[in-house]
């Protein structure tokens, strides 16, 4: 199946989905340094592009005739680590709407932070999709339940032509593990360490974590340790010189790049574009339930997605 990757970053997405057969023909982005990171780590083309040029936009994605669209439109004014309003970021998810629609691929996938699927912009993108015959799937997905190490809930919207909303539900449901990934599960003692810090949104919640947790999410800040951090009662050892943050490709694998994924840039742009990129196992996690859903259909599962 033919794909074209849009909002790509650095290519958690397209990663995913490669790594469960599809064929990524071009993604598209706009800041540079996701697209130097992207650049380094896949053969086919990385256009950057500002998507709201829709008109120039659906042209050139029309050349590789995609199967599938996949894509992440920019989340900051959904997330909760931003002011939690609406502005020209969520308009983005209304372009990636208009884009399907006009392009006309079989399939789509739309990833966001879980916050979004209660927004102004994304029910307009809902509408805008099944009034151009897309049945929709949606699901808010906990990553730890879907091979990835970290506590990181994402909406994911699934779009076919011609079916009809949730029916990828029960594909989706039935492979979520039993009980959370730690990051021991995961990479094993790769890190060399029992515990880390990772700082809190604010000092009412820990910020000392064990490997043999789930992450807390990856975000795209990394600080170290501040001197006036006194310990929080849900931390599981005292605060000490020996614990740390994660470095930037720790936190990488936390994000379940491979170790042999390409990184260039500075340190701030790289926490940042981590922190955005969506985790490879999630994106692999999805792409797996759609090749089940094309290749094996089955009654059973079909009907538990109602």
């Amino acid at each position: 199946m033919k794909v074209v990757d849009l909002f790509a970053g650095c290519g958690g997405m397209s990663l995913g989905f490669q790594k469960a057969g599809f064929d990524i023909q071009a993604a598209y982005e706009l800041w540079e340094p996701a697209i130097k990171c992207y650049q380094n780590n896949f053969k086919h083309p990385i256009y950057q592009t500002d998507l709201r040029n829709i008109d120039l936009v659906v042209k050139h994605i029309s050349q590789f005739a995609p199967d599938m669209i996949i894509g992440g439109p920019p989340c900051q004014d959904f997330s909760h680590a931003g002011k939690r309003n609406e502005g020209s970021n969520a308009n983005l998810t209304i372009v990636f709407a208009e884009i399907i629609t006009r392009v006309k691929p079989t399939w789509i996938v739309m990833e966001n932070v879980d916050r979004a699927k209660h927004s102004g912009a994304y029910a307009s993108a809902k509408g805008i999709l099944n009034d151009a015959g897309y049945g929709l799937t949606e699901r808010v997905l906990d990553a730890s339940l879907c091979g990835v190490p970290q506590r990181r809930k994402r909406l994911f919207c699934v779009g076919c032509l011609g079916e009809i909303d949730n029916f990828l539900g029960g594909y989706l449901d039935f492979n979520l593990a039993c009980k959370p990934m730690s990051i021991r599960e995961c990479l094993g003692d790769e890190l060399g360490i029992q515990y880390y810090y990772r700082h809190p949104r604010n000092y009412s919640r820990r910020a000392i974590f064990s490997i043999d947790e789930p992450a807390p999410t990856i975000r795209g800040v990394n600080r170290p340790v501040p001197k006036g951090y006194l310990g929080h009662p849900g931390d599981p050892i005292p605060v000490s010189s020996n614990i740390r943050p994660l470095t930037t490709l720790e936190r990488a694998r936390i994000q379940t790049f491979p170790a042999s994924f390409i990184w260039t840039g500075s340190k701030t742009a790289l926490e940042q574009i981590i922190g955005n990129a969506v985790p490879v196992e999630l994106a692999s996690f999805v792409a797996n339930a759609i090749n089940n859903y094309s290749q094996k259909p089955s009654k059973q599962l079909v009907a538990s997605a109602d």
